[in-house]
């Protein structure tokens, strides 16, 4: 059950209202990397989630993005104020405007009408969570640029809040993944290839000076376990392309993961890592 709460999780205070920059201000309501994305992203992975620790993380943390929405939801009514009346600030959106009242819509700062295509939903636990904790940090970056483009000091302390909680979440959405305790590119039931998972395929080359760059040894190359591999067309032994038949149930899970889709998983004998897992 959903109940509105009148009084704001942050008050919001503008100076001097800036039309231009609330409509700036639209990408965090109706954009990609806005609040209602994240939201509706947060709420429905945690109408799916079979775990209740992480369903209850995911239901907190959806349900305060929403109110994130409503911060800047008055934050963008504020600065947009002015297009009501004023005929040079209407011209600087005539959408919002005209169309809009000169209030919020949900549009993103170019006028595209937000879309579910911005979700990101699998249903599977641990690649939910990785999606959000990217989710959380594209918005942490889209907040840090908006505050650089505005004078006002309300709208600055609003957007440092915002920006703020964006990194709390990040921290929890890394917790909830450790908390499954699996190696970190555990992903789903099915083991990858033994051999051909460590080949880094060195796939960008260039004879032609000055174009040409040496491979540089680095941790994405040569290390974490991983190694160069040359085409054969340079000379190289090409990756590892011996087919070999995927295993269901052959991948290292947790308890907290979701239930696996499709006909053949293994009959669920899913391997677990050392410690013995217990749902939240």
């Amino acid at each position: 059950m959903y109940h509105h709460v009148k009084q704001m999780m942050y008050t919001v205070q503008v100076g001097t209202a800036d039309p231009r920059f609330g409509n700036m201000l639209l990408e965090q309501f109706g954009g990609a990397n806005g609040e209602l994305a994240a939201a509706m992203q947060y709420s429905i992975q945690g109408f799916n989630c079979e775990d209740p620790g992480c369903k209850d993380l995911l239901m907190d943390i959806g349900t305060e993005e929403l109110s994130h929405l409503e911060i800047v939801g008055a934050l963008i009514r504020m600065h947009l104020k002015p297009m009501k009346t004023d005929r040079a600030a209407a011209e600087a959106d005539p959408l919002v405007t005209i169309a809009g009242g000169g209030g919020v819509s949900l549009v993103n700062s170019m006028g595209d009408a937000w879309t579910a295509d911005y979700l990101k939903i699998t249903g599977d636990l641990a690649v939910d969570l990785r999606s959000n904790i990217a989710a959380e940090a594209r918005a942490k970056i889209v907040y840090e640029r908006l505050i650089s483009f505005t004078d006002d000091a309300g709208s600055k302390q609003a957007l440092q809040f915002l920006m703020t909680r964006e990194i709390t979440h990040m921290r929890a959405f890394t917790a909830a993944l450790e908390s499954m305790e699996k190696p970190p590119f555990s992903i789903g039931i099915i083991a990858p290839t033994p051999g051909l998972v460590d080949q880094y395929f060195n796939a960008s080359t260039s004879e032609k000076a000055p174009t040409k760059q040496e491979e540089k040894d680095a941790p994405w190359n040569h290390g974490s376990g991983l190694h160069l591999v040359n085409s054969q067309i340079k000379g190289g032994e090409g990756l590892d392309v011996t087919p070999y038949d995927p295993e269901p149930g052959t991948e290292v899970t947790s308890s907290k993961d979701s239930t696996p889709v499709g006909e053949d998983t293994g009959e669920r004998k899913h391997k677990t890592s050392s410690k013995k897992l217990k749902a939240s």
